[in-house]
């Protein structure tokens, strides 16, 4: 291990870029710690405001990394300046990737399902400086044995598949098993081969399907030239049968009484009254013969509905 430190990272010259990984790394996962506690309300830290507007840390990000990247250009090459610069730059790339998603839709979206744009980008630049830092060509190094340059290769081929169950792991959603598995190998390799969470119907890649609506029972179809299409498929050009005309609607009318009914309940009306007249036990001089058959000749010759029953008179 101390040769292979100083022959790949000392005299490699990768020590700033290490330096830069670890910083990286390690403000990330302060920075979602912190993030975390403060949206739990648990903690002494709090959101930070500047004149009434929430500063992102975003901000002291993109300006530590561009103190740092200037200080890496002018920084002489065998002096602590470019370790130094590299730490500025792995903490200041990290502040700026952890809220990529809110920069890249101008919109507050940390918390939400875009926001995890965030932990991919941060995820893939981290796998990427990496890479760099044990991308070392295994074939270039001089005065090594075969036995080294094979095992050299071996751990190159171990990584690309290593970062490729990653990537397969970043693909299925898990962003948290991606991150523990960059660090622990297994970790990404069961995340990888485990089936990922189905995902709710309504959702872009969900796997439940709608039920197709019922098929429409076949039926021949009619255009306005006269082509008539019947179930089987088939064309024809007879035109179709013409449609009957709806039946004309009854009139209203209002109702008449029939003449011969309102004579004959005329005739009964008369009856009745007669009948009471003479089965009564005094009769006023009114009711003598000649004025009973007056009154029934009058009564006769009303209609039904203007004849009135007699009363009885005491």
């Amino acid at each position: 291990m101390p040769h292979w430190w100083q022959l790949n990272i000392v005299d490699g010259g990768k020590g700033p870029l290490l330096l830069a990984f670890c910083a990286f790394v390690v403000t990330f996962l302060i920075t979602r710690t912190i993030t975390r506690l403060i949206r739990a309300g648990k903690g002494p830290f709090t959101n930070v405001s500047a004149g009434g507007v929430h500063l992102h840390h975003s901000t002291p990000g993109l300006i530590l990394l561009i103190i740092g990247a200037f200080t890496a250009v002018g920084a002489p090459t065998h002096s602590v300046w470019p370790y130094v610069a590299a730490t500025l730059v792995g903490v200041g790339s990290s502040l700026v990737l952890d809220e990529f998603a809110m920069i890249f839709r101008l919109q507050n979206v940390y918390w939400t399902q875009e926001g995890q744009l965030s932990v991919n980008m941060v995820t893939l630049a981290g796998a990427c400086i990496g890479l760099a830092v044990v991308g070392f060509s295994p074939a270039r190094v001089p005065e090594l044995s075969d036995r080294v340059i094979t095992t050299r290769w071996a751990v190159a081929a171990a990584l690309v598949v290593h970062f490729g169950l990653l990537a397969v792991t970043a693909l299925k959603g898990k962003s948290a098993t991606m991150l523990i598995g960059l660090f622990l190998a297994p970790v990404a390799w069961v995340g990888a081969v485990r089936l990922a969470r189905p995902a709710p119907p309504g959702r872009a890649g969900s796997t439940a399907t709608a039920k197709s609506p019922p098929p429409r029972a076949a039926r021949s179809t009619s255009t306005s030239a006269g082509v008539r299409c019947a179930p089987d498929g088939t064309i024809s050009s007879a035109a179709p049968p013409p449609r009957r005309p709806p039946a004309p609607r009854a009139e209203h009318r209002p109702h008449r009484p029939d003449p011969a009914q309102a004579i004959a309940a005329s005739a009964a009306s008369a009856l009745s009254a007669c009948t009471v007249m003479l089965t009564s036990d005094e009769m006023m001089p009114a009711t003598r013969p000649s004025a009973v058959m007056a009154k029934v000749v009058r009564l006769m010759g009303r209609p039904a509905s203007l004849s009135r029953p007699l009363r009885e008179t005491p």
